[in-house]
């Protein structure tokens, strides 16, 4: 690919399409290794990488969620404004403002992990101990080194509008984790009879190694790019002092800080209380242990594909709106969190549904046969529909500056979600429906709170309205309902079997060559389709899918 096109500035959908193609490519791999991966490490093996993984990604919210995405929020305003220089050292002041809180992340998690481990574990007995949690959490911690200068390389690019590299760069990293978890956990595990938690450690820290290799490879790509990127030594400085640029990142990151790890904290609070909850209905250590696992690690990342279009959308919405912000342009604004809205629902919401009526057969073809696991999932797609709903409206309230709105409405929120754990595993317990729900149940609600807050806030102070999405839901009802009923009158008539890989496989593949088209077809003749991504953009899709042999726009 030529240099200009390889670094070339994407416009919204664009730069949304870029972002979250990698996203879902990084994110299907992600799902396919741990097919391999389980079975390797069995379901004891799945629960220490829970833990350690977890606490990773709390640490890693806190050392670069936040600074990466702000500076490529600086990017794109100086950017706008024509401050060339400013926007250089505004990613420089940024490299050295996380060098700082990446060490003392690693500190914290290298030698508080044994205090970590007991938070989670504590006495319970017969599963992992806490020597075992404690040896991976060190592993783990490594990663939080070097990911984050990796993260403001992104957002210095992402501010840019510059979305193939970094997308690249996702896609090394997840290919290079992968190489790393699957070869070391198998040669320790199975070739050398090492320990499980010398294998699980070995895993986790394909972490570290992903991200210095896609570190590396951001670093060479902006070495050969300095034109596209103004990279150069400049004679004048902007009219912008460091004080300014730092007060700026510190503004901007915070929010996104507590955005990021509010959601890390969702799962390492229900980590705790779901194994508190268990133990208080009598399930066993093992179950306990397997259902913690499930819900806070294993079924999500079978909706990693659910949840990879949320995170390309906000890649791109941030920059976007932020320049429509600049200018003073709320139409714009206000047209481009709608778009994002409708995009993320068209494309989630049936894959939603079929992840429903297949988690039986999912399941099995990735962890195996399971009591829990498959309605485990069911539940937690649901969570993550509004987990896409949450991160994408947060990031759009702080992109917008509303800094205020973005803690009362995340507090609320998680409080609400910590309040109603225990007590919701305790009234389902009284109820049909499985008390492990409870937590996502609190979860969803907590999530809603959240949103309902922040949209409020954004009608009030920016006169936004939000019924473009609503009308496009309602509409999106018809193709996924006929969609969900097709696949339920054909499931009945078969006769898959859910307890053998080959005949999951045939049923999954099957519900998807019938599901799909069901869907597009009856979504494209309600004009769904072409209103949501407009008719040239899906025409242009459509186009390098069958090699410009089908078009939608007709003369």
């Amino acid at each position: 690919m030529k240099a200009s096109g390889f670094m070339k500035k994407n416009s919204f959908m664009e730069g949304a399409l870029i972002a979250t193609l990698a996203i879902v490519i990084t994110k299907i791999l992600g799902m396919i290794y741990v097919i391999p991966f389980y079975r390797i490490i069995g379901t004891r093996g799945g629960a220490l990488y829970s833990y350690a993984y977890n606490i990773y990604m709390i640490f890693l919210g806190v050392s670069s969620a936040g600074i990466p995405t702000a500076i490529s929020k600086i990017i794109s305003e100086y950017d706008t404004l024509g401050y060339k220089e400013a926007k250089q050292r505004s990613y420089k002041i940024g490299v050295k403002i996380i060098s700082y809180i990446s060490v003392i992340a690693f500190l914290v998690m290298f030698i508080g992990a044994r205090a970590i481990a007991y938070t989670l574990v504590g006495n319970l007995k017969g599963g992992n101990s806490i020597e075992d949690v404690t040896f991976v959490i060190r592993c783990v911690s490594f990663a939080v080194l070097v990911i984050p200068y990796l993260s403001v390389t992104k957002g210095f690019l992402q501010g840019h509008r510059i979305m193939t590299p970094s997308s690249v760069s996702e896609v090394l990293e997840q290919v290079v984790r992968i190489i790393v978890v699957l070869l070391g956990s198998y040669i320790v595990y199975k070739v050398f009879s090492g320990s499980l938690s010398l294998a699980v450690g070995i895993a986790v820290s394909g972490a570290f190694f992903g991200g210095l290799a896609s570190y590396i490879y951001l670093k060479v790509i902006m070495k050969r790019h300095k034109k596209e990127l103004d990279i150069r030594a400049y004679e004048k400085k902007d009219p912008i002092r460091d004080k300014t640029i730092i007060k700026k990142i510190v503004t901007y990151a915070m929010p996104f800080i507590v955005i990021n790890v509010a959601s890390f904290v969702y799962n390492y609070v229900d980590m705790v209380l779901i194994i508190k909850g268990c133990s208080m209905l009598g399930f066993s250590a093992s179950d306990t242990e397997f259902i913690q696992s499930a819900i806070t690690t294993w079924a999500s990342k079978i909706c990693m594909i659910i949840t990879s279009f949320s995170l390309g959308m906000v890649i791109s919405l941030i920059p976007n709106i932020v320049n429509n912000y600049v200018k003073k342009d709320y139409k714009g604004v206000e047209d481009k969190i709608n778009n994002a809205y409708e995009t993320i629902l068209t494309i989630s919401i049936p894959c939603a549904c079929g992840l429903i009526i297949l988690s039986k057969y999912v399941w099995q073809v990735f962890y195996g046969p399971s009591t829990y696991g498959p309605i485990i999932l069911n539940i937690l797609v649901i969570s993550t529909l509004f987990n896409n709903l949450y991160t994408l409206t947060f990031n759009a309230v702080q992109s917008l500056n509303k800094f205020k709105t973005v803690y009362i409405s995340i507090i609320a929120g998680f409080v609400v979600n910590m309040i109603l754990d225990i007590p919701m595993m305790l009234l389902l317990d009284k109820t049909p429906l499985p008390s492990y729900w409870g937590t996502s149940v609190a979860t969803i609600i907590g999530y809603s709170t959240s949103i309902l807050i922040a949209t409020h806030e954004l009608k009030k102070w920016h006169g936004l309205s939000f019924k473009r999405t609503f009308k496009t839901v309602a509409r999106l009802l018809v193709p996924s309902v006929t969609m969900v009923l097709v696949l339920v009158i054909f499931n009945h008539f078969t006769n898959f079997s859910y307890t053998s890989n080959m005949s999951s496989i045939i049923a999954i593949v099957t519900n998807m060559l019938i599901g799909i088209p069901v869907y597009l077809s009856i979504a494209y003749k309600m004009n769904i389709l072409q209103d949501v991504f407009g008719k040239e953009y899906l025409n242009r899709i459509i186009k390098k899918l069958t090699f410009g042999k089908v078009s939608i726009i007709k003369n």
